[in-house]
């Protein structure tokens, strides 16, 4: 399914990255997602993400609710006229044809409050499932984004329950082995049952509370240096660290938003040197571009 996809947008001209090597909450988090949506540059890219969520571990009980999984985004930029038709003609490419299916997008704007991004957007439903979010992203570290950047997330082990019509993700057929079937409860039931307990009672609180200032720090140090890529990775650590701090119910509701606003404020103070330094170099991308027109 991922190769198919993959292969897919490949086709339709994007770059095919690799996850980013760091724990994010979304797909969004990688730098080909945040980073490339500043600026006037143009930009195709597809990859898949792994993502955490601490707070939504269940200990390996629910049989669709992890606080580990896989996202698939593709970003447009700029975003072209007939996005949904692209999205549509990959379903095709899962063998999913829209004509025999209920396929809807149903309004739901997106917003990562500690991104400092949020776009008018669509949840896609096929059938009564959500499959995919549909988003054109307008601010992004509080920039506005010009041109606006069209992404589209797809919940991976959702379409994979469906295509293979199982009703757990611990079910779901991984691959075939001369061994015998594997699944992804044999690869990662386990880790949810381990992980759940790890985030919800034995992560260090105080530890944690001194990795988010430190990482903040580094943060600081380096955008004060004009280095935001590396500052990008030091705030990316930091927001997991508040993550694991939230599920361990370690901060109060005003605290909760508190260490939001921190995180916003060095994803702002990124995206404006990310962009300041793309300026100086005359946004090569844009000459790229220009040169094979």
């Amino acid at each position: 399914m991922i190769f198919a996809l993959l292969d897919y947008w490949s086709q339709q001209g994007c770059v095919i990255m690799q996850p980013l090597d760091l724990e994010v909450g979304a797909g969004t988090f990688h730098h080909a997602s945040f980073l490339q949506a500043i600026g006037p540059e143009p930009w195709y890219a597809a990859y898949v993400q792994p993502c955490r969520r601490p707070t939504d571990g269940r200990y390996g009980e629910n049989p669709n609710r992890l606080q580990h999984y896989y996202q698939m985004q593709v970003l447009l930029k700029p975003a072209p006229d007939n996005i949904q038709e692209l999205y549509l003609n990959s379903l095709c490419a899962l063998t999913i044809d829209p004509l025999l299916h209920d396929i809807r997008f149903v309004e739901d704007n997106w917003e990562s409050p500690t991104l400092g991004a949020w776009g008018l957007g669509w949840e896609v439903w096929q059938d009564g499932m959500e499959i995919t979010q549909f988003t054109y992203f307008q601010q992004v570290g509080g920039l506005n984004c010009s041109p606006i950047t069209g992404e589209l997330t797809y919940g991976l082990e959702r379409l994979a329950m469906y295509l293979q019509g199982v009703d757990s993700i611990y079910d779901l057929v991984w691959t075939k082995t001369p061994s015998g079937i594997v699944t992804y409860g044999d690869l990662f039931k386990q880790n949810e049952i381990e992980m759940s307990a790890y985030n919800f009672e034995h992560a260090d609180i105080n530890n944690l509370f001194s990795q988010f200032n430190h990482y903040e720090s580094a943060c600081n140090n380096l955008i004060a240096l004009n280095l935001p890529l590396p500052a990008y990775e030091m705030m990316v650590k930091a927001s997991h660290c508040f993550n694991l701090l939230d599920a361990r119910r370690a901060i109060s509701v005003t605290e909760r938003q508190n260490y939001i606003l921190r995180v916003r404020k060095l994803a702002r103070a990124i995206a404006e040197a990310y962009y300041s330094k793309r300026e100086s170099l005359g946004f090569p991308r844009l000459k790229i571009n220009k040169e094979i027109a």
